[in-house]
């Protein structure tokens, strides 16, 4: 009766706060928008990135982060398509560089990234938080791509 008790109590207590799309980032869809770290605001060649890259139909997620010089594309892969990752990076990277072929891409399916994507979307929103401070957390987030392959 104790534990039903303190079980009650504490999901009470959370009940009020707004869950993040960090939270509930590998849980469900969170269909973050394009994030654009450098000052510029041109955002009409990422949305169309995110566009080309959610018409697969193997993911059904995709976060995108444009940096000074890289676009980082984060993305989600169906449960049934899990085994045939490296053929879908590879045929996005193709067709993304064949598209944009002046646009530097780091492409990754692995969740983390995923994750530290919608986190540095969320932080990005603060207005503490500076471009500066996004390009230096964005370059951190594409050096964990190459430690990861």
């Amino acid at each position: 009766m104790i534990l039903f008790t303190c079980i009650f109590f504490l999901a009470a207590c959370n009940h009020n706060q707004p869950a993040k799309d960090s939270q509930l980032a590998l849980m469900k869809t969170t269909n973050p928008k394009p994030v654009v770290t450098d000052k510029s605001k041109n955002r009409n060649r990422i949305e169309e990135i995110k566009k080309e890259v959610s018409s697969f139909p193997q993911i059904y997620d995709v976060a995108v982060v444009k940096g000074k010089k890289d676009i980082l594309v984060a993305y989600k892969v169906k449960h049934l398509h899990r085994f045939s990752m490296k053929k879908i990076e590879k045929n996005l990277t193709k067709m993304l560089e064949e598209k944009y072929p002046k646009e530097k891409f780091t492409v990754s399916s692995d969740y983390k990234i995923f994750l530290e994507t919608i986190r540095l979307d969320e932080r990005m929103k603060s207005p503490k938080f500076s471009h500066r401070e996004a390009e230096k957390r964005f370059k951190e987030i594409v050096k964990m791509t190459e430690a990861t392959k």
